[in-house]
């Protein structure tokens, strides 16, 4: 297996991390003490091409592929978690247009995410329908020549931003999850609103907003794929999001090592450096195991979805790299707050803030519960298959 990155990664790589370093670390404690979306930061990816790479280049982007995106998280993210969820909002409510989407759609919505010139987000998740999604009761009745929608959305990242969101709806009620459609829908359509704004622990630069939809009348055409094959479509999308998520996770506990592994470096305790205890030395040996054992998975299934492989039997290869990536961010920065004592618990210190960003990793694009369910699955029905007994 060849781990190595191509030329160009390395080149995107380089330029992520030097403008992560002089233009977004700069800003990462007025991002989360303001709470204010990141808008400069935004046009700067608008700027480099940044906001397409997912996106195929007849449409646009730069194609660059799943793992380039990683790469491009995991870079921002070691200094600014709601910096690098702008790329998620430039690719989850994507991957819908791109698995499902009619070639109209596709050359209409994808080159307007490209360019910057719309925004978008992703709209699965109701108030009595989180990890359980064939529970959604927004609505989707076909009327003539439109689909009137009814329902309310939270906990939507980028919601009061977007100037469209993919919202699932039942059209068939009765059916569970397979009465479940996709839909287009423009933030300006008659009936949409932005409810509330949601007060959060961390990632703050990124809004996270309740959307309302009454009697709210979209065109027909503005369905996502077929009727009824929503549920399908919403599978596959967080499916290919599993190691960009997973990604972010990395990039945070990276950061979060190398500022408490230098603050070890110059501090000391019993006439020592601080890194020179063994006991301390245990600790950076398990962040940096951690580290290393994550990324891999990351990358692994990046390069998964760029080769097409993010149906159902892999599903569990994919859930590993989210859930245990994300769980090692919030371990390693745990750990380097322990590091740093009393100083890495003060509002002033990054690894404060670190904190508090990672531990919405667990939760956000399947918990870490539901990826264990998809993973012991994968073990069970022998999609993954360890060819012994």
């Amino acid at each position: 297996m060849d781990l190595r990155l191509s030329e160009e990664q390395k080149m995107l790589q380089e330029m992520v991390r030097r403008i992560a370093r002089e233009r977004i670390s700069p800003r990462a404690q007025e991002i989360d003490q303001t709470g204010e979306y990141p808008e400069d930061i935004f046009q700067l990816y608008r700027e480099l091409g940044l906001l397409g790479l997912i996106i195929p280049q007849k449409y646009g982007g730069s194609g660059a592929g799943n793992l380039a995106l990683a790469l491009a998280i995991e870079e921002v993210c070691k200094y600014e978690a709601a910096c690098g969820l702008l790329f998620i909002l430039t690719s989850l409510p994507v991957y819908p247009i791109i698995i499902a989407g009619s070639e109209e759609q596709k050359k209409y919505y994808l080159s307007k995410v490209a360019s910057g010139e719309y925004r978008c987000c992703f709209g699965l998740t109701e108030p009595g329908a989180g990890s359980d999604a064939p529970a959604i009761t927004t609505s989707a009745v076909l009327q003539g020549d439109e689909y009137i929608l009814n329902g309310e959305k939270c906990f939507i990242s980028g919601g009061s931003v977007a100037d469209f969101a993919i919202i699932f709806a039942k059209t068939e009620p009765k059916a569970g999850y397979k009465g479940i459609s996709a839909f287009i829908v423009p933030t300006n359509s008659p009936g949409f609103a932005v409810g509330r704004l949601d007060k959060k622990m961390g990632v703050k630069g990124v809004p996270t907003a309740q959307l309302l939809m009454q009697d709210c009348r979209i065109p027909a055409d503005n369905l996502l794929g077929g009727k009824n094959q929503g549920f399908k479509t919403a599978m596959l999308t967080l499916n290919a999001m599993r190691g960009a998520v997973g990604a972010r996770g990395v990039g945070i506990a990276e950061g979060a090592m190398q500022y408490a592994v230098e603050y070890t470096r110059n501090r000391t305790a019993f006439g020592r450096r601080l890194c020179d205890l063994e006991a301390i030395q245990f600790k950076i040996a398990d962040m940096a195991m951690q580290i290393e054992a994550a990324r891999l998975l990351v990358y692994q299934a990046c390069y998964m979805v760029d080769q097409g492989q993010y149906t159902k039997e892999y599903a569990s290869i994919l859930s590993m790299a989210k859930c245990f990536a994300t769980e090692a961010g919030v371990n390693v920065v745990s750990n380097a707050l322990q590091l740093m004592g009393a100083y890495g618990y003060m509002a002033d210190c990054p690894i404060e803030r670190m904190y508090r960003d990672a531990r919405q990793l667990l939760i956000v694009e399947g918990t870490s519960e539901i990826q264990r369910i998809d993973i012991s699955r994968g073990v069970i029905n022998r999609e993954i298959d360890y060819h012994c007994y």
